[in-house]
């Protein structure tokens, strides 16, 4: 029996509907080599049920069952017999001696997550480093004073983030930048845009929220302004009544809620999709329901913050250890941070009620975001059962409010428990995506702390973490739709990894960032992010080949008019061929060889199979790659889709052919190379002579 040649995954090709209501009938599918197996059964759910030959295509029988799968998770595996003897079985990670549990297919009734998300490419933007739209809403030196430094108006666009104090650095972007950047997004093939977040805060990243129910107007508008910024000796907030007024003025909050409205509008519009950042594990000390700096106090529309007052309506949002009121510090941070109240969810259950009002609200008319993505989501309440239950309650929410939002979550290892069809739908995709592409290619931990010359170009290892961790968290409604980052506001730039330089902008000067940087290995990651499982999502600036260590420097400004254009047309052709070609959103994946820095992999389905080869050592190869397991033509004829090298990338460069279903790819240095096999393409003229000779007899 030829073990190749068993296939199945939870694809439309092998499980109709891929994500069944409950009590849904339901078909599954199992490949065989053709005449290769005497039976095949699947275990659902420790039952063992016979599957029958229902076709039989060119080299491959398929054998079929259906049945109602209930309205209960479940798992389910493959058992084979083969005419030959033989007898294996199969499972997450292929033909197995074993099924192993955390391995096996796990099926959720009723869980589906949105189609728009699967496999959409994804643009994560850093809102005060993108673009600046209107300089009257900037943050200006001496605003107001933050986590022990002033603000700072930055007026060089090109300037380092400072290392000890960016978050108090402001260099001017806001939504009306975004907003006249569309079409720029649109022109690269983004299909959805991912912001950090946009709600009042005090800082430039944002993750310490002020006030929920509203746009930050310096991201916004100001339309009412005066007041005074604070002398360079004064520290004391309730003296900065420009700050005050900017961010607590109604008239300003209201229209920067219109412009957020408007821009997902005009996103909208152009086919992109909004998803916001929503950080409700903690607030900021200036938040509102809390006001340590006293910047509500005075103001008669709102109530006194719990620091204020011990009558506060808001006491019980926080866990207070003692102390005394007024001006009580005796409050529960986020991992001891003063200046990030950690909420008191099991303490109130008024502030339950508020923030999914808060994630009901943003998701609804007229703001109409596309979901949300969610800050140490694990994190939120005291205690796993308290955040389960949460978990359900936002998603029951939000789907409710909009059936189509997304909801994705940041974590950082087994993602599993929240993946069960009643929480979140996906989370960012380090485990299975970032990390170990990272290693492959460089070397490098992705924070540029650490370089692990063992892990550097080790085949074997990135498909085994590729495929074990995500076959161990995803289901496919979440692996199709995972974030799939090279680079983030939270680790160093993926550019700069590239020159296996390990270090930070406070021990290293931020300009070695961008020093020995190699963009053929980093064309090679995109090729992968481009083709892999999940919705590939580019960091703002990665596209335009932006440098710099981890945060703050992975936060530098888009070099608007100084932008690498190659790189930006790299990305556009890798976006096209994402987008062009079906199997890459949502078909199946296959490994085809791993060599020491050699990977190659496929992504197909009935009708088609694009083939991804990448040389990543520093001399030519060559390779014959087995393609039987895909479905094609014994003597296919490939398309060269992109081919990129040391000397960049070429788009116009024919085809390939494969002979008795072996592929042979030459390769120089640190290349990559797309090929694709369609079998609704119309046949070449070159094909054609290619299948065909005359005869003069």
């Amino acid at each position: 029996m030829n073990k190749k040649l068993l296939f199945h995954d939870m694809t439309m090709d092998y499980l109709r509907p891929t994500e069944p209501d409950k009590n849904r009938k339901t078909d599954f599918r199992f490949r065989c080599g053709k005449g290769e197996a005497s039976e095949v059964f699947i275990i659902w759910n420790n039952e063992k049920r016979p599957m029958k030959r229902a076709e039989s295509d060119g080299d491959f029988d398929y054998y079929d069952i259906s049945f109602n799968v209930g309205e209960k998770p479940a798992t389910y595996y493959f058992e084979i017999d083969g005419n030959d003897g033989d007898r294996c079985f199969f499972d997450k990670r292929g033909v197995v001696s074993q099924p192993k549990d955390s391995m096996l297919f796990r099926l959720f009734p009723g869980f589906s997550t949105p189609g728009w998300a699967k496999g959409a490419v994804m643009y994560q933007i850093f809102v005060e480093r993108f673009c600046n739209g209107d300089a009257s809403n900037d943050v200006l030196s001496g605003e107001y004073y933050y986590n022990g430094s002033r603000s700072v108006q930055v007026k060089d666009w090109e300037k380092y983030p400072d290392p000890k104090m960016d978050y108090a650095e402001f260099y001017g972007g806001d939504l009306q930048g975004v907003m006249d950047k569309l079409d720029y997004l649109k022109d690269l093939g983004i299909e959805v845009i991912y912001f950090n977040p946009l709600f009042v805060s005090p800082s430039c990243h944002k993750y310490d929220t002020q006030d929920y129910d509203h746009i930050d107007p310096h991201f916004g508008k100001i339309v009412d302004d005066g007041g005074r910024l604070l002398d360079d000796n004064e520290h004391e907030n309730v003296r900065a009544s420009k700050y005050i007024r900017r961010v607590t003025s109604k008239k300003n909050l209201e229209e920067s809620d219109k412009l957020f409205a408007k821009l997902v509008s005009e996103a909208h519009k152009r086919g992109i999709r909004v998803i916001l950042d929503g950080v409700f594990n903690h607030c900021g000390s200036f938040n509102k329901w809390m006001d340590k700096d006293r910047i509500y106090e005075e103001n008669s529309e709102y109530d006194y913050g719990a620091y204020i007052s011990e009558n506060s309506p808001y006491h019980d949002y926080f866990s207070f250890t003692g102390g005394k009121w007024p001006y009580n510090n005796n409050y529960d941070g986020w991992w001891g941070y003063d200046t990030l109240p950690k909420l008191n969810y099991e303490g109130s259950k008024e502030l339950e009620e508020y923030i999914l009002g808060i994630a009901r609200k943003w998701v609804s008319e007229p703001y109409n975001a596309d979901g949300w993505r969610l800050d140490v989501a694990a994190d939120i309440g005291h205690s796993p059962e308290y955040n389960h239950y949460f978990f359900k309650r936002f998603r029951e929410e939000v789907k409710k409010a909009n059936p189509e939002a997304i909801i994705l979550a940041e974590h950082y290892g087994k993602a599993k428990d929240w993946l069960q069809g009643d929480e979140w739908d996906t989370v960012m995709n380090y485990d299975a995506f970032m990390e170990p592409l990272t290693w492959f290619l460089t070397g490098m931990e992705k924070h540029s702390d650490e370089f692990k010359p063992l892990k550097y170009g080790n085949a074997r290892e990135f498909f085994d973490t590729m495929l074990y961790e995500g076959g161990e968290n995803f289901s496919m409604p979440s692996l199709y739709t995972a974030m799939n980052e090279l680079s983030n506001h939270d680790h160093s730039r993926f550019l700069t990894r590239t020159s296996q330089k390990v270090g930070r902008c406070d021990t290293l000067m931020p300009a070695s960032a961008e020093t020995g940087i190699k963009k053929p290995v980093m064309r090679e990651a995109v090729m992968v992010q481009m083709t892999w499982p999940g919705a590939p999502t580019i960091y703002y600036g990665d596209e335009a080949g932006v440098c710099g260590f981890t945060d703050p420097d992975n936060r530098r400004t888009y070099p608007w008019g100084k932008e690498d254009m190659d790189m930006i047309r790299f990305h556009k052709e890798m976006i096209r061929i994402h987008k062009e070609c079906s199997e890459l959103k949502t078909g199946s994946v296959m490994e085809l060889l791993a060599d020491n820095n050699v990977i190659s992999f496929a992504r197909f389905n009935r009708e088609a199979a694009t083939i991804v080869f990448i040389n990543n050592n520093e001399f030519e190869v060559t390779k014959d790659i087995d393609i039987s397991a895909l479905g094609i033509p014994k003597d296919a004829f490939l398309n060269q889709l992109i081919l990129s090298d040391g000397s960049g990338f070429r788009t116009d460069i024919g085809g390939m052919r494969v002979k008795n279903n072996i592929l042979t790819i030459t390769l120089s240095r640190l290349s990559g190379l797309v090929l694709r096999y369609d079998s609704h393409a119309p046949i070449s003229t070159e094909e054609f002579w290619a299948d065909n000779t005359l005869d003069f007899g």
